[in-house]
C-alpha cells in the first residue's frame, strides 16, 4: 500500500500478505471466533467461480495496483462522498501500509452484529471504544494502539514472502450495511466500499447478504477493466462458517 504521509516522522508498518491463512491468523487472534467466519480465495470473478465461494458471503477485501489513474479518481471523488450514515463503519488511514488491517477492520466493524466476537478480545475492545468516534478519530486511535500494532507486525511477517514496505497495492473492503442475513428478501441492504484513503465511504447501490459476493465482483472488475496490463489484484471473501449461528 502506499504511504499516506511521507514525512519523517509518519508512522509506517510492514504491509499484510493477501493470504487468507495469514488473514485468519490475525483476526482469530484478535477475537474473531474461529468456527464463526473464515477468509477465503476468490479464484476468479466469472459465476461459476464465485459459486464456489462458501456462502454467505460477509464481506469481500480487494487488492489492487495503485496507478496514476487509480489516485486520480481518489482525487476527483474528494469532494464527492458524503459523510458516512451512523450504520456504516468507516475509518481513515493515518499509518502507511496499514491498509490490510483497516480492510479487515472494516469487514468486521460492517458484520459485528453478525458475529459473537469474543468478550474482552482486542475486537471487541477496539468497536466498543470507537464507535461513538469520527473516521480521523478512530484512524488515530488505531495509530496509537501498540496492541494492533504488535499483532499486525506478527502477521506481516509471517506471510509466504519476504515482507516489505516498498510496495504500491491497496487494499479495501465491500461490505453490505444494513442488511439482514435472517430475511430472505432482496436488496436488504446497501454495497458500500470502504478505503481509507479517501474521503469516505463509496456507495455502490443496493446488495443484500446473498448478491453481495456478485454485486462486489461487479464493481471489481470495473477496477480491473481500468488497468488492464496489471496483473496485481487479489480478491479474498470473508465466509460465515457452516454451522454457526
Amino acid at each position: 500500500m502506499a504511504t499516506i504521509d511521507e514525512s519523517p516522522s509518519a508512522k509506517r508498518w510492514l504491509p499484510l500478505e493477501a493470504n487468507p491463512d495469514v488473514m485468519n491468523q490475525f483476526l482469530w487472534g484478535l477475537g474473531l471466533p474461529e468456527n464463526e467466519a473464515e477468509c477465503v480465495d476468490v479464484y476468479g470473478l466469472d459465476e461459476e467461480l464465485l459459486a464456489m465461494v462458501p456462502q454467505p458471503v460477509l464481506a469481500v477485501i480487494f487488492l489492487y495496483p495503485l496507478t496514476p489513474q487509480s489516485e486520480q479518481e481518489r482525487l476527483q471523488q474528494e469532494g464527492v462522498v458524503k459523510e458516512p450514515k451512523e450504520s456504516v463503519y468507516f475509518m481513515k488511514q493515518t499509518v502507511g501500509n496499514a491498509c490490510g488491517t483497516i480492510g479487515l477492520l472494516h469487514a468486521v466493524g460492517n458484520i459485528k452484529s453478525k458475529l459473537n466476537l469474543s468478550e474482552g478480545s482486542f475486537l471487541d475492545k477496539f468497536f466498543k471504544s470507537t464507535a461513538s468516534m469520527d473516521p480521523l478519530e478512530r484512524a488515530k486511535f488505531l495509530e496509537n494502539d501498540r496492541e494492533m500494532e504488535t499483532a499486525h507486525s506478527v502477521a506481516a511477517t509471517g506471510g509466504e514472502t519476504e515482507a516489505t514496505d516498498n510496495v504500491n497495492t491497496h487494499f479495501i473492503c465491500f461490505a453490505c450495511v444494513d442488511a439482514d442475513l435472517n430475511r430472505q428478501l432482496c436488496y436488504t441492504g446497501e454495497l458500500y466500499e470502504l478505503d481509507g484513503r479517501k474521503a469516505g465511504p463509496v456507495l455502490h447501490g443496493s446488495s443484500s447478504p446473498e448478491s453481495l459476493l456478485q454485486d462486489s465482483a461487479k464493481v471489481i472488475k470495473g477496477m480491473i477493466q481500468k488497468n488492464p496490463e496489471s496483473l496485481n489484484f487479489n480478491v479474498i471473501a470473508v465466509s460465515k462458517k457452516e454451522g454457526a449461528a
